[in-house]
C-alpha cells in the first residue's frame, strides 16, 4: 500500500527534431460509487492504449461546461512515457502526469503559440487550460473504455476510448512529409473527382536540420489520422507510418497517423 501511494518521477522527455514544442490535456469526471481504480501500472497501460475523446464535463452544481465544447472534434487527451497531450484546440498542449492510488495528477503544461481568430475556439483552449492542473480522482473502465476524472470542487470530465494506432497496428516508423497548400485532381478507381494532398518526404539530422534538396510534388492517395488540410496552408508534419496487417482490396496497405506539426505557413 505504501509503494502503491509513493509518487512516481516524471520520466525525461528527449527532445526531437526537429524541436517544436508539445501538446497538453483536458480533465475528466467523477467515478461511479462501484468503480475501483486499476493498479497503477495496468491504468497507464490503459490509459497509453486510448484516445480519450472528452464526451460531458459538468462543474459542481452539475452545470453544463459548454466552453469545452467548440466544434468536432472534441478534446481529445493522450498519454504516454509520463506526459499527456491535449489535442484539438487551437493549439497543443503538452505536461507531464503523475498517478498515485486512485489520484492522477497533471504537472504544468506547455503550450504552441499559435494565434487563433475564433472567439469560441479561444474560451475553449482558455477553459481546458484552466482545468488541467492539480489532483483528479480518477475511474478507469478499459473494457467500455471511458475514463472519468473527478476533481476536489466537484469538477467531472467524462472521456470515452478509442483504441490508437499503435495497439492496432503495432511498431511505427517515423516519417517527415511537407505538404503544398492546395490539393490538385488525381485519378482514382473508385472515387469520381477526387482531390489529392501534393506532399514530398523530408529528411532531417540529429540537429533538425534539413537534409538534401527537396523532391518532385506527389499525389498523396491516403489519409493522415488527426490533419485536416486547409487550402493556402502548407505544413510540414512529423508522422507515424505503420503497417495494415491483410488490408482489404480497396484500401492501402500503410496507415498515417499525425504525431506533430513541425512547420506550418500561410500561403497566398
Amino acid at each position: 500500500m505504501l509503494t502503491a501511494c509513493q509518487k512516481q518521477a516524471e520520466p525525461p522527455v528527449e527532445p526531437v527534431a526537429p524541436n517544436t514544442p508539445a501538446p497538453t490535456a483536458p480533465v475528466a469526471t467523477a467515478p461511479a460509487a462501484s468503480a475501483a481504480p486499476a493498479p497503477q501500472g495496468d491504468a497507464a497501460a490503459s490509459l497509453a492504449r486510448f484516445h480519450w475523446r472528452l464526451a460531458e464535463a459538468a462543474d459542481g452544481r452539475g452545470q453544463k461546461l459548454t466552453a469545452l465544447f467548440a466544434g468536432d472534434p472534441p478534446i481529445q487527451l493522450d498519454f504516454a512515457d509520463g506526459r499527456v497531450s491535449v489535442d484539438h484546440l487551437c493549439n497543443r498542449m503538452s505536461g507531464g502526469y503523475t498517478l498515485a492510488g486512485d489520484k492522477l495528477s497533471f504537472g504544468r503544461m506547455a503550450s504552441t503559440m499559435m494565434a487563433c481568430t475564433d472567439a469560441a475556439k479561444t474560451a475553449q483552449e482558455r477553459a481546458a487550460s484552466e482545468l488541467l492542473s492539480g489532483e483528479y480522482a480518477f475511474a478507469l473502465d478499459a473494457a467500455a473504455p471511458a475514463l472519468v476524472l473527478t476533481r476536489r470542487d466537484g469538477t467531472v470530465l467524462r472521456f470515452t476510448g478509442e483504441e490508437t494506432a499503435q495497439s492496432r497496428y503495432g511498431e511505427a516508423e517515423t516519417v517527415f512529409l511537407e505538404v503544398a497548400p492546395q490539393t490538385k485532381p488525381c485519378p482514382h478507381p473508385m472515387i469520381k473527382d477526387k482531390q489529392c494532398l501534393q506532399v514530398r518526404e523530408v529528411r532531417y539530422d540529429a540537429q533538425g536540420l534539413r537534409q538534401g534538396a527537396p523532391g518532385e510534388w506527389q499525389n498523396f492517395y491516403d489519409d493522415i489520422e488527426g490533419y485536416a488540410h486547409q487550402d493556402g496552408v502548407r505544413n510540414v508534419l512529423r508522422l507515424k507510418r505503420y503497417t495494415r496487417p491483410n488490408p482489404p482490396a480497396d484500401a492501402s496497405s500503410k496507415v498515417y497517423v499525425l504525431d506533430l506539426v513541425v512547420e506550418t505557413e500561410q500561403v497566398k
